[in-house]
């Protein structure tokens, strides 16, 4: 599997269960957004850093869409986004438990 497709289904999830837990749970769609672009960012400067500096590379370019942002894959970009996501649905599901 390449990934840019492990990428899609990871977001896929993620935008699929927060889907669902926004007809129960309300989420701010701002906060969404500016967490989203703070950690793409960050995410943006810190892979670009981790990878200049040889922490890690990818061995199988075959499997990379070669779309990049410097030197990070653009595919690395949806694990924060995912995580901006699916993080604050899952709250909203796990909160509302524990309200009495």
């Amino acid at each position: 599997m390449t990934y840019p497709a492990l990428s899609a289904v990871f977001l896929a999830i993620a935008v699929v269960f927060a889907i669902l837990v926004r007809r129960r749970t309300p989420l701010s769609l701002t906060a969404l957004a500016i967490t989203a672009g703070v950690l793409l960012v960050l995410t943006a400067v810190f892979d670009n850093l981790m990878i200049a500096a040889g922490l890690f590379a990818y061995a199988d370019d075959e499997r990379v869409s070669g779309l990049m942002i410097g030197a990070a894959p653009i595919e690395d970009f949806a694990y924060p986004l995912a995580a901006v996501i699916l993080l604050p649905a899952l709250w909203g599901v796990l909160r509302r438990h524990d309200d009495p």
